[in-house]
C-alpha cells in the first residue's frame, strides 16, 4: 500500500546560542579543569556550526544539575516543542489533533512516564482512543527510524492518520564533571529541536505527492560503545566515539547498498540522498562513502550551520529543506545512531499530486 507524507514541520526552543558564545562560556567552565580543552576548543571553528537552540538559557549551564533538574527542564521544554512541531504539521496537512488515529513519539534525551504524547493530550486535542507508540533509545537514527515505523503503521491501517513527533533536548546532557573528550565534542555539536510529520495511505489531492517507502535498518555487532548514553546519578553522559567518521567511510557504502537492494533500487536511481548531518566530518565521510560530489550535501551542511546536531529530528530538518527547495525524484533518507545502526527510508517526490 502506498503511504504519503501530508505535512512536515520543525520547531526549535526559544534560546538561541551562538557558537562563539558557547565557546566562551565553555572556556570559563572547563579552563583550568580540563587540560586538553584549549586543544579541543579548536573544533568550535571546524564544526560548521554558527548557532544552535536550547530549552534553557545559557546561564543554566553554569550551575550544577542532577537528574531532577535536568528532567524537569526536559519535561517543560520537550512538551512545548512537541506541541509547536505537531500543531504546525497538522496545520500543513489540514488535520486536527482529533483526526489523529496514531501518534508515534521519538525521544532519547529525557524520561517521561506517562510519555510525552500523554503529557500533551489535552493541548493537542487527541481522541481518547488514540494509539500511542513511544520510541526511546534510537538517538541520531530516530528521525529516519521514526518515519519508517510511522510508514509501516500507516501501511497496515488503511486511511488511518498517523502523526510522528520527534523531540530531543540534547543540551540538557551537558556535563562539566566527567572531563571526557566526548563531553567537549558534545558541547561543540549538540542543540535542541523537534520535527513532526503527518502520514497516511490516503493520497493528497493537490500539490506534489511525497510517497514513503518501507524502511530498512542495518546493525553492526560489537559496536555498542560507538554512540549512546552512560547513565549515572547526575544524568546522561554522552558516548560519542572518535571513530565514527572512519566507520562511516569503511562501512556506510555497503550498508546503503543493502538498503537500496531491499527497496529494489540502485545508486544510479537516487536523485538525492537526505542524510543526518552528525557533524562536518561525518557529512564529508558520507559524501566520500557514497561517491557523491564533494559539497553536494548542501542542505545537510546548512542545517548543521543553522541549528547544530539536534540528534533525531535533524534529518527531518534536512528533508524539509530539500522538499521546500522543490527537489523531486527518488530519494533515500539515512541516519546513523546507537546500536551501532544505520537507518534508511526511500521516498519519492512526484511533480504533481498522485
Amino acid at each position: 500500500m502506498t503511504v504519503y507524507l501530508h505535512g512536515l514541520s520543525n520547531a526549535v526552543p526559544p534560546h538561541c546560542l551562538t557558537q562563539e558564545d558557547v565557546r566562551e562560556r565553555a572556556s570559563v567552565i572547563f579552563q583550568g579543569k580540563y587540560p586538553q580543552f584549549d586543544r579541543l576548543s579548536k573544533t568550535f571553528d571546524t564544526a560548521g556550526i554558527d548557532k544552535r537552540y536550547s530549552v534553557v538559557p545559557i546561564d543554566w549551564f553554569f550551575q550544577d544539575h542532577g537528574w531532577s533538574d535536568r528532567n524537569s527542564a526536559f519535561m517543560s521544554g520537550a512538551k512545548a516543542m512537541f506541541i509547536d512541531a505537531a500543531q504546525l504539521a497538522l496545520e500543513n496537512a489540514g488535520w486536527t489533533g482529533a483526526d489523529v488515529d496514531c501518534v508515534v513519539t521519538v525521544c532519547s534525551t529525557g524520561i517521561a512516564t506517562p510519555t510525552l504524547d500523554a503529557q500533551v493530550f489535552s493541548e493537542m486535542g487527541f481522541r481518547e482512543n488514540i494509539m500511542r507508540v513511544p520510541l526511546f533509545g534510537l538517538g541520531c537514527a530516530g528521525g529516519v527510524s521514526g518515519l519508517s515505523v510511522a510508514q509501516s503503521l500507516a501501511a497496515g491501517m488503511p486511511d488511518a492518520k498517523v502523526l510522528l513527533v520527534v523531540v530531543e533536548t540534547c543540551s540538557l546532557s551537558f556535563r562539566a564533571d566527567r572531563l571526557q573528550k566526548a563531553d567537549i565534542i558534545a558541547t561543540v555539536l549538540f542543540g535542541d529541536g523537534s520535527a513532526a510529520a503527518c502520514i497516511s495511505s490516503t493520497a493528497p489531492t493537490n500539490g506534489k505527492a511525497v510517497m514513503l517507502g518501507k524502511g530498512h535498518q542495518k546493525m553492526w555487532p560489537d559496536t555498542l560503545g560507538i554512540m549512546g548514553w552512560d547513565v549515572d546519578e547526575t544524568g546522561f553522559g554522552v558516548v560519542f566515539d572518535r571513530s565514527i567518521p572512519t566507520f562511516v567511510t569503511e562501512e556506510f557504502s555497503a550498508a546503503t547498498d543493502g538498503a537500496l537492494k531491499a527497496a529494489n533500487l540502485n545508486h544510479a536511481q537516487i536523485d538525492r540522498y537526505v542524510c543526518h548531518p552528525g557533524g562536518a566530518k561525518v557529512v564529508d565521510a558520507i559524501e566520500g562513502a557514497l561517491h557523491l560530489e564533494q559539497g553536494s550535501l548542501d542542505a545537510e551542511r546548512d542545517t548543521l550551520r543553522a541549528a547544530g546536531n539536534m540528534s533525531a529530528p535533524t534529518v527531518m530538518f534536512v528533508m524539509k529543506s530539500v522538499l521546500d527547495a522543490g527537489t523531486t525524484g527518488q530519494m533515500m533518507a539515512c541516519a546513523l545512531g546507537p546500536g551501532f545502526t544505520a537507518s534508511f527510508l526511500p521516498f519519492y517526490v512526484s511533480e504533481d499530486a498522485a
